[in-house]
């Protein structure tokens, strides 16, 4: 497949024209990254987004990957001989790699099986007479003439064994009967469960006597299922619900009336060759597709909690809970600098609430502090009820917040945050990270392993790289959309910058530390192994505030400083009038069109453009909800059904949401009950970080679960 009918292909797939495939294969192979294509690269492309430009990389990849597939196939085909213009012409048209593989699994390399030792006893021809004759009586005339005691032939029944023995393995390795089978299987097949031992309690107890109909099976019961299946509790198998139709359609491979043998041959090469082959085929497709749906979901929802909008300007005290060793404190200023770390014991078993209180509000007078950040994790709901009970007895007014602190203990533990601050033990870093991630949840976020942040589905049953993959492009996404200080940023959140590596990020902080702040994008040209390449793929995403140019706090890119400036004397303006009121009226009166025509460039460029003078220095973050402050604690026992509360969305499954409503555990809300119309997802309804109302459905006070609706109960 040449190029450019590569680039037809995957514009008809992605319904695209070939020319903007073509533009962006051609951008990527140049060295471009996506989000850089993707934000300055509009016109070349005609505006296609993220999603779509990655799209086209993953097709292109695979094309490319196929043909070279076909090639070798090709290759190993006629080195046996057996290369046929016929099975040239089907290898060369295919256009799926399991397609490819099922062509070429009749010449692949086998280990000894029972028909490779026929054909080695020279019952070959018997096999053909077979596939032949009209009746079996004429097979058993020639057969007896095959045997041959010296070659393992001993008499007829095993000469006509041998024989069936080759057309069975010729009809399991047929690529269009295997393809057959396969999307009949898919179609119509059961996926059948059963405990191993019916009277062991476990997690997996509603598939002790389970089936489903594999399409129709969702991604997260194949992921349970396989977990049942590894852990040794659950037997999993595949059962067609009529293998008589499969049975006939083998049988009629070989003839339209075929006799005894053929039929014999036709049901050995199913039950012991095809349906196993074809089983674990599916298996591992239901696999794939479950791997890619969970990573998908994880993936949105690791997206919409970097997306979480920051809480600016506010002193904060945060608190990692516990029962024994006490809650460690942190106290962090309005730009995340630690001022004290402390601990105090109000839980069990010291409960030294007194003596906690008093620490806390000594805390709280002395650094004005304006929130607390309380980590959900152990004692939690413990520790709520004791600040809830303080705040009322301050003199001002203090709220506090349930922070989502899953992977701050392996940020805790990290290389990373022992460089950071060597002097803390792990517990009091944590309570760092907690305060931190409520000011500024993307900025701390990214110091942690994707995977470690506990807003998925079975994410440790996925293929591991892929996962990383996935969550490592949305962490570039969404810190390239936001864009990054470079006076501020750590290594952790640079190296996600367009085109930087970790080795450049850490180099940019190196020369930050020893000459000072940047006062100018260009500056950044002089900061070793960051080159012409990357500082044009990173400079549009790296702010300059308070810099000496106006323009290197928001996202036009420096290649465009000379449309700006000639915008700006079309409007009679300066770079001075930039986000005043005066100037926006100007930019919101443009004719974009006829503007890009005098100024010579292109429409989405300078729709970009106007866009950022209007709003220099916008966090595109800022316009979500921000988190729910609350000031008073929530008990299980204080809820009834049909109670109205507000909650925010912390985790979205294939099932439905979970929602924090104050309560130690997060209530969920099954996908059934999100609205009064049918839902096909819930990430059609609601995403993390989302504020909701919701209605209390039922309280199981002994598992302390709650069921929620977002209709009104």
């Amino acid at each position: 497949m040449q190029p450019k009918e590569r680039y037809h292909t995957i514009a008809d797939e992605l319904n695209l024209s070939p020319k903007q495939v073509e533009a962006a294969v051609q951008l990527m192979e140049e060295g471009n990254t996506i989000p850089f294509i993707a934000r300055y690269r509009k016109e070349k492309t005609r505006e296609l987004d993220e999603d779509q430009l990655r799209a086209i990389e993953e097709r292109n990849q695979y094309l490319i990957q196929l043909e070279e597939r076909k090639e070798e196939v090709l290759r190993l085909i006629d080195e046996q001989g057996k290369l046929t213009e016929d099975l040239q012409g089907k290898i060369e048209a295919a256009t799926r790699l399991q397609t490819v593989e099922d062509l070429y699994r009749p010449y692949r390399p086998k280990r000894k099986t029972r028909g490779s030792k026929a054909r080695e006893r020279g019952l070959t021809p018997l096999a053909e007479t077979m596939r032949r004759a009209q009746r079996e009586t004429e097979v058993e005339q020639v057969a007896p003439a095959y045997v041959d005691a010296e070659r393992g032939v001993e008499n007829v029944e095993a000469a006509l064994q041998g024989a069936m023995d080759i057309l069975a393995e010729e009809l399991s390795d047929d690529a269009e009967i295997r393809k057959w089978v396969r999307e009949y299987q898919w179609k119509h097949g059961q996926l059948t469960t059963e405990a191993k031992d019916p009277e062991q309690r476990s997690v997996y107890e509603m598939y002790y006597d389970y089936r489903e109909p594999v399409h129709k099976m969702p991604s997260h019961r194949v992921l349970a299922v396989n977990r049942g299946e590894r852990e040794g509790i659950l037997k999993v198998r595949i059962e067609s619900e009529n293998e008589q139709p499969i049975l006939e359609r083998l049988e009629r491979w070989f003839s339209r009336h075929p006799h005894r043998y053929l039929q014999q041959a036709a049901a050995d090469g199913y039950k012991r060759l095809l349906a196993p082959s074809i089983e674990r085929e599916i298996r591992s497709l239901m696999t794939e597709k479950a791997e890619e749906q969970a990573i998908r979901i994880f993936s949105e929802n690791l997206r919409n909690l970097l997306l979480q909008p920051p809480i600016r300007g506010k002193k904060v005290l945060g608190v990692d809970p516990a029962y024994r060793t006490g809650c460690k404190l942190a106290v962090v200023d309005e730009t995340g600098k630690m001022h004290h770390v402390g601990v105090v014991y109000p839980t069990p078993p010291q409960n030294r609430v007194e003596e906690a209180k008093q620490t806390i509000r000594r805390l709280v007078e002395s650094y004005q502090i304006d929130i607390i950040a309380i980590g959900n994790g152990t004692a939690s709901r413990e520790t709520e009820a004791f600040i809830a009970d303080l705040i009322r007895e301050l003199p001002h007014k203090v709220y506090y917040v349930i922070v989502n602190e899953a992977g701050a203990s392996v940020y805790s533990a990290s290389k990373l945050a022992r460089d950071e601050f060597p002097e803390l033990d792990t517990e009091k870093r944590s309570a760092v990270s907690i305060a931190r991630r409520l000011q500024d949840p993307l900025a701390e976020l990214v110091k942690i392993e994707p995977k470690a942040v506990g807003v998925g589905q079975y994410q440790h049953d996925v293929s591991q790289k892929e996962l990383n993959q996935s969550l490592t492009t949305v962490v570039e996404s969404v810190v390239n959309h936001v864009g990054v200080d470079v006076n501020t940023a750590s290594v952790s959140l640079l190296q996600y910058v367009s085109g930087v590596n970790a080795t450049v990020a850490k180099n940019i902080i190196k020369k930050r530390e020893e000459e000072g702040r940047y006062t100018d994008r260009s500056q950044l040209k002089s900061v070793p192994r960051l080159g012409a390449k990357t500082y044009e793929q990173c400079i549009g995403f790296l702010r300059v505030t308070d810099g000496d140019h106006p323009l290197d706090k928001t996202p036009i890119h420096p290649e465009s400083y000379p449309v700006v400036e000639a915008l700006l004397q079309e409007l009679n303006s300066s770079t001075a009038m930039i986000g005043t009121e005066e100037l926006n009226r100007l930019l919101r009166e443009i004719d974009v069109t006829t503007m890009a025509e005098t100024l010579g460039c292109g429409v989405p460029t300078l729709r970009d453009i106007i866009d950022s003078l209007q709003r220099p220095g916008r966090d595109p973050r800022e316009e979500l909800p921000a988190p729910v402050l609350r000031s008073d604690v929530l008990q299980l026992e204080d809820l009834q059904r049909g109670m109205e509360l507000k909650g925010t969305v912390r985790n979205v499954v294939d099932f439905g949401a979970f929602v924090d409503i104050g309560l130690k555990n997060d209530g969920l809300v099954h996908i059934s009950k999100m609205s009064d119309r049918f839902v096909h997802h819930p990430m059609d309804v609601v995403r993390v970080g989302d504020v909701v109302d919701v209605w209390v459905l039922e309280v199981d006070h002994e598992r302390e679960r709650v069921a929620l609706s977002m209709v009104p109960v």
